[in-house]
């Protein structure tokens, strides 16, 4: 059997390269940009932002605190202070209307070893995988919030990779190699996606987060699907694409509601058809024509 052609070929030979990646190169963007805004103040003394991702100060007056770091801390028993609450409630409206999820996928540093892993398993043309439940990362997430109550203290963030790796990035790796090194193999040949999108507890906390949030994928041309398979392969959480895809003939509108989306984009890039774009979750309030024919569909692998 010939070894179908990577995903977004087609799509980098319709709209050219920077189209065909527009989004993930932004990611990019983003996620070492973010970094470097908190390197700049250790290694510059420029110190335009304070802290880490689990509390920062922008330009000392913009408080931003992650949500799931401060209801361990409450579980613990510690009482927040007001910048923190502050800090909190600006995150939470921010990701109420991007989408919970936009951590994962333009913050999160440890996406970018998840996307690397991703890319390496496709290159050696992996395909078995041990199948963990996508639902094992709320049992983690619950696990998350229980130790804080038994233990008083904030369990988690000791093994967080995400804190492990960002506090690696400023202070020197060390340990934290091991840890993101595990991570990488594991999801080359143990599970794809099996970290973000199957263990870690910080993508479901996010996702529970924004399951509501204004900004969504939509496939509102989703009539000029050529069953490529695209977007499937390169989507993180592919079990999302599939409603708002091949819905028409059951009433299911295009936008991609779930909170599991990461609104990475990578579907919008990959698709030569420009089926996918950015818009909002009341694009499903448009009447959408269905399809006359549909072809076969398979689910990918």
């Amino acid at each position: 059997m010939a070894r179908k052609p990577r995903p977004g070929l087609e799509a980098t030979q319709t709209k050219g390269f920077l189209r065909a990646h527009k989004w993930l190169i932004l990611r990019r963007l983003s996620q070492f940009g973010i970094l470097g805004l908190f390197l700049l103040g250790p290694l510059a003394g420029i110190w335009i932002v304070k802290g880490n991702l689990a509390y920062s100060e922008t330009l000392e007056v913009l408080p931003l605190t992650d949500p799931h770091v401060l209801l361990q801390a409450v579980m613990a028993g510690v009482v927040p202070h007001q910048d923190a609450l502050i800090g909190v409630a600006i995150v939470v409206v921010i990701y109420m209307v991007l989408g919970g999820r936009v951590f994962c996928s333009w913050v999160c540093p440890v996406n970018l070893v998840t996307d690397l892993a991703c890319c390496t398993r496709r290159m050696l043309d992996i395909r078995s995988s041990t199948q963990i439940s996508r639902n094992s990362r709320y049992w983690m997430l619950g696990i998350t919030l229980v130790l804080p109550l038994v233990t008083g203290s904030i369990v988690w963030e000791l093994v967080n990779p995400v804190s492990m790796m960002f506090r690696g990035i400023v202070f020197g790796l060390g340990m934290a190699w091991l840890i993101l090194v595990g991570i990488f193999l594991f999801d080359i040949f143990v599970s794809k996606e099996g970290w973000c999108g199957r263990v870690c507890p910080v993508g479901a906390f996010y996702s529970l987060l924004g399951s509501k949030s204004l900004v969504r994928v939509v496939a509102e041309d989703r009539d000029k699907c050529d069953d490529c398979m695209d977007c499937f392969e390169v989507c993180p959480e592919e079990q999302v694409i599939r409603p708002a895809l091949k819905g028409a003939d059951k009433g299911i509108g295009p936008v991609i509601l779930s909170g599991n989306c990461t609104n990475c984009g990578r579907c919008i890039d990959v698709c030569a058809e420009d089926v996918f774009h950015f818009g909002s979750r009341f694009a499903n309030e448009k009447p959408i024509a269905a399809k006359t024919e549909e072809r076969p569909f398979v689910d990918a692998a």
